[in-house]
This record gives C-alpha cells, sequence and structure tokens, in this order.
C-alpha cells in the first residue's frame, strides 16, 4: 500500500514541474485525494464491508 503511495506521488513530480514539496502533494492535487479515496473504498468492497454511503451491493 505504502509502495504504491509513493509511486503515485512520485508520478506527481515526473508530470508536474510545478509540484515543489511532498507536503504541497499531499494537500493541494485532487487527482491523488481521488485516487486514494478509490482505492480505500475498493479495499472495502474488495472485503465485502459496505459502511460508506454508496457501496452497497447492487
Amino acid at each position: 500500500m505504502w509502495s504504491q503511495l509513493k509511486r503515485d506521488i512520485q508520478a506527481v513530480f515526473e508530470r508536474d514541474p510545478a509540484a515543489r514539496s511532498l507536503l504541497e502533494v499531499l494537500l493541494c492535487y485532487p487527482g491523488l485525494h481521488a485516487l486514494i479515496l478509490h482505492r480505500i473504498a475498493h479495499f472495502f468492497i474488495g472485503i465485502s464491508y459496505f459502511w460508506w454511503p454508496g457501496l452497497s451491493p447492487k
């Protein structure tokens, strides 16, 4: 999990020349936030734990 997060942050630094610091990337990049929340939701769906709204099985 942590290695994937490190790779995602490194990808931001490689693709965006305006990215200056780790803290800036973690706090100010909504695409990274969406990716992290998607992975968390995917984890909970994978273990069949549907406590977040909108994650109920259809």
